[in-house]
């Protein structure tokens, strides 16, 4: 596909100022592996553009960028904005964890990769569930976050293909994780502050289980 055409399923047209933004950005890192930004930089506080086509056929070379960053990181997700780019694309994908405890706990099971455009979220009944949560832009830092158990998620995937389906447990969760970035927040808005702890605290004090009641308890915060 050449430059000035729109990808397939993207109505929209090149923007070639954003698409030159794009390439020069990939071509200073060769591996493909981008560098994250981190709390405070503007573009994480901004909401993202829709993406309707604006890199045409430089838009797979930006998701596989990503992607490598993601696990290169490593995280199970990614937001174009944690690399600089205000556009509304991101990607995910996790293994899962092998104790079974904890992925019954947390329902954590593999999360085959996928690219997420224009996601947008929905609470499908009331239940929420709370656990530490981590962020690639707030390195070194955890919270606790109450999010809903399960979620719609609506959008369209990366060949422009419309998305509509429900998400429950940790898939829900990096769902819910990776849109907020998209419209300019941070886990730390949703979290319950009185849990924060670094990584090294957090695995020292409260690491032995995924359950944050022993924490809640200790650092005197309320759960769902």
């Amino acid at each position: 596909m050449t430059a000035g055409s729109h990808a397939p399923g993207f109505a929209g047209p090149v923007d070639e100022e954003l698409r030159d933004q794009v390439a020069s950005h990939l071509a200073r890192h060769e591996d493909g592996v981008l560098p994250i930004v981190q709390a405070g930089h503007p573009v994480l506080r901004r909401p993202a553009v829709p993406y309707t086509g604006q890199l045409g056929d430089l838009f797979p070379e930006l998701v596989e960028a990503m992607r490598r960053t993601m696990h290169a990181a490593p995280g199970v997700g990614l937001a174009a904005p944690q690399v600089g780019l205000g556009i509304a694309v991101a990607v995910i994908q996790d293994a899962g964890v092998s104790d079974p405890e904890d992925a019954d706990l947390r329902e954590r099971h593999p999360l085959p990769f996928r690219v997420l455009v224009n996601p947008a979220y929905e609470a499908v009944g009331h239940e929420r569930r709370a656990f530490y949560e981590g962020c690639l832009s707030v390195s070194g830092w955890q919270a606790v976050v109450a999010r809903p158990r399960t979620v719609r998620l609506t959008g369209q995937d990366e060949a422009g293909r419309p998305v509509d389906e429900v998400l429950t447990g940790w898939p829900a969760r990096i769902v819910q994780h990776e849109t907020d970035h998209l419209g300019g927040g941070l886990y730390l808005d949703r979290a319950e502050l009185r849990s924060l702890a670094s990584n090294d605290s957090m695995m020292r004090f409260w690491g032995q289980t995924p359950d944050p009641s022993g924490a809640a308890e200790a650092l005197g915060f309320a759960l769902p």
